[in-house]
Formats: C-alpha cells, structure tokens, sequence
C-alpha cells in the first residue's frame, strides 16, 4: 500500500469484512467459517488504527498486547515484526485471534468505536498469527538461564499454557499435567472445529515444547498423584492450578435422566475430542436428533446449536429464558448461528423434558416468560407468564447453561479454600491459600474467556517468578484470599 493509499485508509469509517463461508453450505461440514483476511486487507484495516498516545486498547488485553505497535507494522507490510510483538506478550495469538471477545475487550476501547466502526484488531491478530506461522516468521523466544526450580501445572487449556510458557521463559524448568489425551483442554474438547480448527491449537501447542515445556498426557492430578505428592515426593518447587471448570451443570427439572439428554460438555467433547462428527473414521457414540434443542444462551450453547445442525438436525432451537438482548454469547456467534438456520425461542423456559415407551427424548414442556426487574448479574430476571404452557418436539436436548467446578482435585487438598460454588479462593497475584500453590482461570473464576484465563496465567507465572527468585529467608506465605 502506498502511503497515499495507507492516509485515505485510516479514514474508512467501517472495517474490512472478513471473508466467510456461505451459510448453506457451511451448515453441512466442519471447515472453519471466517476464511480469514489477506495480506492486503489486513494493511487496509491495520492502517486504520490512529495510533493512540494512551491506546486504551492494550489496557484493556488481558494480556496487554502491544496492540498500535504490530497494526502498525502490518501497515507498512512487515509482517514478521508485527509477529515478533504479538508473541511478546501472547503465546496463543493464532487463537486468540479466533474466539477472543475482542468487542468486549480491546476493540471495546478503541477511539474509532465512539462514532465509526472499531479497528477488528482481533482480525488482524489471527492473520499474522496465522501468516508468521505458515511463512516461518517467528522463531522461539530466548530464554533466561536456567534456574534449576521445577514447577508442575495442573491442567493444559488457556491458563495452564500460558503460565508454563512464561515460567520457561524466566528460566525453570515447566511441566504440564493433563488429564485427557490430548493437550488444550477446552482449546480442543469444547470448541468446535469451524471456529477454532484443531491444527491451530497443536501447532501453538508444539511451539511450547519446542520452548521447552515438559508435557505429561493422560495424567488425572487427585487419582494418579496429588499436589502434596508433587510438591514433597515429585521434588517440584511450586504448583499452578489450572484445571478449568468442567463440572457439567443440569436444570434440576423431570426427564433430565432420558435417553437423548446430554450435558453441552459431554456433546462438545463427543464431537471435538473424539471426533464423532467424522464418523465412521472415527466410531464415536453420540445421539444424532432431528429435532435438537438447546437450552442456554452462551457461546457454548451456540457451539452445540451448530455442531448439532452439522451433524444432521432437521432443526435446531436455542431455548433461552431472557431475550436477545441479554444473550451472553458473542455477537458473531449469534449471527452466524441465525444465518445457519438456528431457530431462537427466547423469553422462554424449559420446566420439563417428556419422553416416550422407549426412554428416549420426544418433547420438552416449556413456559413463556417476560423480563421483570434487574438481579444481581444487572440484567432483567425473567418472570413466568401464568397459563403459557406448551410442548416443543424435540428428540435431542442439550443443556448449555455453565459448568461448575469439579471436585476431583480440590478434594483431595484438605484446608484448601474455596468459595460457596466449590471454586478456588486466591489473591491478586494467584496465590492460594495452600503454601506454593497457585491458581488461575476458571476454577478460580467460574466460566470466562480464554484471553481471561491467559491473563490470570501470566498474573501467577511472574508471582512464581517472583517468589522462586527471592535471596535469603523466604518470607511467610501470605494469601489474601480474596473472592
């Protein structure tokens, strides 16, 4: 782009579209739906950014990515320094790029977004991710030298890697436990293949390794061996809890025991992890419906509204008891659920799943509801409508409506504190309330982001950092416990 052209650009008032799949023909495989921006579009859109003086946009990364700095660069074409800047402050750009809330966090901040479109920062992220990884842009990060500490992370999605990528680089000596076969966690079992593929998530993986993270498969930290083992009998020098929140949560009503009722995160991981939906290459059990439903509004219930149409549904309804403007999904994922074909009965309320002689779904007794005041979350809670009543054929039902903490590990962390919910209790900087451990992501938080969960793994790495690193007497363990 000339610099002519690149002055005209930073005054487009709307961003550059993002190439996509057309929806009928999207809706029948599982290739990625965003095609992803050219070199030349992302110049066009990166040359849009004004270059803040105080860019509120890296305030507002979870990770705090330079993020004028590398639009700049791929303003001007240089690709590999924009690379060399994201990678600074972001191991997981290519997916972050991808399912990041940007429009919540950085784009939220940009100036442009008060009267004209936000620079789609996260666009541009995934294109050089994805450009510096298929042109061999970007070689490792050096390393400090080695400090001879040893520190075991417990979980490999979002938090886990993040924090063992930056405990590598500082010098010790990371080793990542996992418990499925497979590295990632929810990178891998509970996001679709059309919106992060796979091959995204092994290839920032391996970067890791190569960095030099140790990585232990099939590994159930509280059944294999505990934190105390690890830290007294294993010889690690620290612990960072980073095991997710994959406690599957139901909604209490008749019918939830019938055949044909799945928890979003068995039918995600079904699909993802164990490749059902390449069946028979992979001989995967799982209840295809013609009439699927699920209930929730997140963007895991879109994941398994998509997923499900892909895997043959006739129909798919998303049953949701606010309305469309309370959906906690991301916009995006909406919008491309809707163009799909993804049926939404809002303002509505399962409260019973029917089945017939066989035991198996054939319907789900629903009730109207209509928006009262705020409750604690600041939304309207929603109020039955008396006499509403009606069925919803269906022969699938997913329930989407979050996940809890699961107990394996805590409970086998005697004095351990955790909250009301079963989640872990830590300070500002992770510590827990046990002497050398850590804790991040969402079983410190509940469900949230991946870019949340990789903040709250650098916010613990460079505290390990800090405490590993001390001269002289270690001072008391202190953790405010805050939560």
């Amino acid at each position: 782009m000339s610099e002519s052209t690149v002055q005209k650009t930073r005054f487009q008032k709307t961003r550059c579209p993002m190439p996509e799949q057309e929806p009928a023909v999207r809706r029948h495989n599982f290739n990625e739906v965003p095609l992803g921006y050219t070199l030349e579009q992302a110049m066009q859109e990166s040359a849009r950014c004004l270059n803040c003086k105080k860019p509120a946009c890296v305030s507002a990364c979870p990770v705090n990515v330079d993020i004028p700095g590398f639009l700049q660069q791929v303003a001007s074409g240089d690709i590999a320094a924009a690379a060399e800047i994201i990678k600074q402050n972001n191991a997981l750009p290519a997916i972050c790029g991808r399912v990041c809330p940007q429009e919540a966090q950085c784009e939220g901040k940009c100036v442009l977004d008060k009267k004209f479109e936000p620079v789609a920062i996260g666009r541009v992220e995934r294109f050089v991710a994805d450009y510096g990884l298929e042109h061999n842009l970007t070689g490792l990060p050096s390393k400090r030298p080695s400090t001879g500490k040893r520190v075991a992370v417990i979980g490999s999605g979002p938090a886990g890697l993040t924090a063992a990528g930056d405990l590598v680089l500082r010098g010790h000596d990371a080793t990542i436990f996992e418990a499925f076969h497979k590295p990632g966690g929810v990178l891998i079992y509970g996001i679709p293949e059309f919106r992060l593929p796979k091959k995204i998530v092994e290839r920032e993986i391996n970067d890791l390794v190569r960095l030099g993270v140790d990585l232990k498969l099939n590994q159930v930290v509280g059944r294999v061996n505990t934190v105390g083992e690890l830290l007294d009998g294993n010889g690690f020098d620290a612990i960072f809890i980073g095991v997710g929140a994959g406690l599957p949560t139901f909604l209490g009503i008749s019918g939830e025991d019938l055949g044909g009722v799945y928890s979003a995160n068995e039918y995600l991981t079904r699909s993802n992890l164990m490749k059902a939906y390449r069946f028979p290459e992979y001989d995967t059990p799982v209840v295809r419906g013609d009439h699927v439903t699920v209930v929730g509004g997140g963007n895991v219930a879109m994941d398994a509204a998509r997923t499900a149409l892909r895997l043959g549904a006739k129909t798919v309804t998303i049953v949701y008891r606010r309305s469309r403007d309370e959906l906690p999904a991301r916009a995006e994922e909406v919008h491309h659920a809707g163009e799909e074909g993804v049926i939404f009965q809002l303002l509505t309320n399962p409260v019973a799943i029917e089945g017939n002689d066989r035991g198996m779904v054939q319907g789900m007794k629903c009730q109207r509801m209509k928006l009262g005041e705020p409750d604690d979350s600041g939304r309207r809670r929603p109020v039955p409508i008396l006499n509403s009543e009606f069925l919803l054929e269906t022969d699938l039902v997913i329930v989407a409506i979050g996940a809890g903490a699961n107990p394996l590990l805590t409970k086998t962390m005697p004095g351990l504190p955790l909250n009301r919910r079963g989640y872990i209790l830590t300070d500002a900087h992770g510590r827990t309330g046990k002497e050398r451990v850590w804790s991040g992501g969402d079983i410190v938080t509940g469900s949230a982001t991946v870019i949340q969960a990789m903040g709250a793994g650098r916010i613990a790495a460079r505290d390990i950092h800090k405490y590993l690193s001390r001269e002289g007497p270690t001072p008391p363990w202190v953790a405010a416990n805050e939560g």
